[in-house]
């Protein structure tokens, strides 16, 4: 029987299959010799060990679309990231940190600002400025008013979408609204395997809605609309960039990057720099540049402990 991993906890995989069934299944030894560890959003097929404890284990990972490394999920189409606007105003540089990790995934990205009925204009206009005009799509939405959903939800739609963002955000009360089932479906879940249901720990996939007359077809195939739920994050730590890769994840950079004086410009102490005339002229979004300046610097001073590493 085929089906999808919702989510997996200390070596067990809840893999619900196209007849809406969910079954508590291990992963045969044979994934542990070839190095391929199941990860939420997988399509598997598993054999049924007890029908009446649902319990199964899963002998086949169909093929990938993607697989994402943070969080770890598979078959994803894109992220939508929530902050927001107030209440705790957002972390522009841990934001930042964020795109970053999903454009080096090349995963599309929807960022989503909420508490819009606590909002000024003003706070809204400066969060628009800095992050649609570098190409990002900006949604404001109030998920205690429900303001913003519907066009959310048409973002979403016929997709599979990783959810993430810091703790306190809203992020838990957005997923009830997108998916009223969740409190239960995850209360039942953490009730048999002994977890707190108000704290996201881990990974979990949920259905929203069918396109078709079922969520998935018997070939493991999507047809419908799914949003991973992620634990919040505080902090993420770059990995892979370098102070001369930095300027490639912002997008903003590019077409004023040809009017810099001198070649390799990192744009930060150079005279005659096109970035920095575009942030003169209000071309370039002053935090998107300063939080530019403050990775630089950070990786900058932590390129000796990587040749240090790199050296061993």
């Amino acid at each position: 029987m085929k089906g999808k991993i919702l989510k997996g906890i200390a070596g067990f995989y809840y893999v619900e299959t196209f007849d809406s069934k969910v079954y508590e299944c291990k992963a045969k030894g044979i994934f542990r010799k070839s190095n391929l560890k199941p990860l939420v959003g997988d399509n598997v097929e598993i054999d049924i060990i007890d029908e009446e404890k649902k319990l199964g284990n899963i002998t086949d990972v169909f093929p990938r679309k993607n697989q994402l490394l943070r969080p770890p999920v598979a078959n994803v189409d894109q992220a939508v990231i929530l902050f927001a606007i107030v209440k705790p105003n957002p972390s522009y540089n841990l934001l930042d940190r964020f795109l970053i990790m999903m454009r080096q995934q090349n995963l599309p990205v929807i960022i989503c600002f909420n508490k819009q009925d606590i909002a000024t204009k003003e706070e809204q206009q400066e969060l628009y400025d800095a992050y649609e005009k570098c190409g990002y799509k900006v949604l404001f939405i109030s998920v205690r008013e429900e303001k913003g959903l519907d066009e959310l939800k048409a973002l979403l739609k016929g997709k599979t979408t990783t959810l993430a963002g810091p703790s306190g955000v809203g992020k838990s009360s957005l997923l009830n609204k997108l998916v009223p089932n969740a409190q239960m479906q995850t209360g039942e879940l953490s009730k048999k395997i002994e977890r707190g249901k108000n704290t996201t720990r881990h990974s979990e996939l949920f259905f929203v809605e069918d396109l078709f007359d079922e969520g998935q077809s018997e070939d493991g195939a999507d047809h419908g609309t799914y949003v991973i739920d992620t634990p919040g994050f505080t902090s993420l730590e770059l990995r892979d960039v370098t102070p001369q890769t930095l300027m490639q994840f912002y997008p903003e950079f590019e077409e004023h990057e040809p009017l810099c004086r001198f070649g390799g410009c990192a744009h930060i102490a150079e005279p005659d720099c096109g970035v920095k005339n575009a942030l003169e002229k209000g071309e370039i979004s002053p935090v998107r540049y300063d939080n530019y300046k403050l990775l630089y610097s950070e990786l900058k001073n932590m390129r000796p402990d990587y040749s240090k590493k790199a050296r061993r």
